[in-house]
């Protein structure tokens, strides 16, 4: 019922977002706003190159105000969220969480801020971010938690979030119980137990 009415409503995309978006991810940005307002996660499976990242930076901007928020992505892309944030959402403060300075930086984060942070560096500091509940977090190459019990899917599951986004063109590599695996990020417990599931 909350997504219904959340879906109803609609969202704007923020108007310091720099750009424009087209009309799919436009749709894709509302259908992301509507399931993080109704505090219910969501997985973005466009293919490569369609913008996945352009229209998770409009629902960062939208949430902006909500508090702190997360994006963990594979070291490989970590400057490319840099630069498409200063692109196309310039009013985010976006800081890359260094394990060194990792607790001064999570004692100081909040409304505005988004930290970076590799797959490695969340499996080794998941306790260390435990400690804070997020506005938003978002797994890019979200593929990477299709192993349920790797240290890093259990991680990503620790985390205190209100909402959760999941970025992949790749839901479904090999076999069905990694859509299950990181659909239990994105919505614990919708699609029922893993043997059930199986």
């Amino acid at each position: 019922e909350r997504l219904r009415v959340m879906a109803e409503e609609g969202t704007e995309v923020p108007r310091t977002f720099v750009g424009s978006l087209r009309d799919y991810q436009v749709e894709g940005f509302r259908f992301l706003a509507a399931r993080a307002r109704a505090g219910m996660g969501a997985i973005l499976a466009d293919d490569m190159g369609l913008g996945k990242t352009i229209q998770a930076l409009a629902l960062l901007l939208d949430r902006m105000e909500r508090g702190p928020q997360l994006v963990v992505a594979p070291t490989s892309v970590l400057y490319n969220w840099e630069m498409e944030a200063s692109r196309f959402a310039p009013t985010l403060r976006v800081i890359r969480l260094d394990e060194n300075e990792r607790d001064e930086t999570l004692k100081s984060i909040g409304k505005g801020d988004v930290l970076l942070a590799s797959y490695g560096v969340l499996t080794r500091s998941a306790d260390v971010l435990q400690k804070r509940t997020f506005a938003t977090v978002l797994f890019d190459e979200a593929h990477a938690l299709k192993n349920a019990t790797t240290k890093r899917a259990r991680a990503a599951k620790s985390l205190h979030r209100e909402a959760t986004v999941l970025l992949t063109g790749t839901p479904v590599e090999n076999h069905l119980a990694e859509l299950h695996s990181i659909m239990d990020v994105a919505i614990p417990g919708l699609l029922g137990t893993r043997k059930a599931f199986d």
